[in-house]
């Protein structure tokens, strides 16, 4: 029998590769006739306000972002600014090669699947179009439940949605937003994914303290489901 009933996984840098804002992201500066170094300081700086949905909807968040830029572009500029953004997140997205794979073997074992992700309005309209969406049980987006990690609510609002306890679950995140201490305050078993193009991927509030387990690569969370739990002893890589 598997040592747990469901993993829940980060998205950004966990089922994904490293992410850096692309070329692409120009694109949406220019439409708002802003610098792309001003727009890329506020976007770090607001990143949790708009990642909880605190600033409404995709258009009224990217006009409260031009307020913080000073830039006031028109009515249609802005609609292209959320399009053209969306587009950019959206090629920064790369599934890592064993998701698929890995989420599949999971189902076939029989544990529930799920994604627990801080992210901005676009990840919740796209991700029913990639691959992995037919193989996860629950989504929680931060910025549908108003919560960022480490808050418990959002742990908490997978484990009901899925009906099981915390502590029958798994949780594999990169560590951004102190997600694996957050997984652990929640009462689930966390380990940290420190896949090697991680060194480049853009996080924030990472969990610098973490000294629980780790994996290399994500087909490794197939030996925690399957093996004693024992490997997941305090430190080192598990297994």
């Amino acid at each position: 029998m598997p040592n747990y009933q469901a993993v829940l996984f980060d998205f950004f840098g966990t089922l994904t590769s490293s992410v850096q804002r692309g070329a692409a992201h120009l694109d949406t500066a220019e439409l708002l006739g802003c610098p792309s170094e001003t727009l890329s300081e506020v976007l770090n700086r607001t990143y949790y306000e708009r990642a909880s949905g605190r600033r409404g909807d995709a258009a009224t968040t990217m006009r409260w972002v031009c307020a913080q830029a000073g830039v006031h572009p028109t009515d249609r500029a802005l609609q292209a600014a959320v399009v053209s953004r969306h587009r950019a997140i959206r090629a920064d997205t790369r599934l890592r090669a064993d998701a698929v794979p890995v989420l599949a073997a999971l189902r076939e074992r029989g544990v529930r699947t799920g994604v627990i992700s801080d992210c901005t309005h676009e990840l919740p309209d796209f991700l029913p179009q990639l691959p992995v969406a037919p193989l996860l049980d629950v989504r929680v987006f931060s910025v549908q439940v108003g919560r960022c990690k480490p808050d418990a609510a959002l742990y908490l609002t997978a484990c009901r949605r899925l009906g099981l306890a915390p502590d029958a679950c798994l949780y594999v995140g990169d560590g951004g937003s102190q997600e694996l201490t957050g997984a652990e305050q929640a009462g689930m078993t966390a380990v940290r994914l420190a896949a090697p193009d991680l060194a480049e991927h853009m996080v924030f509030n990472a969990d610098r303290q973490w000294r629980g387990p780790t994996l290399g690569t994500l087909g490794e969370v197939l030996d925690l489901v399957d093996t004693d739990t024992e490997v997941l002893g305090v430190g080192g890589r598990a297994g």
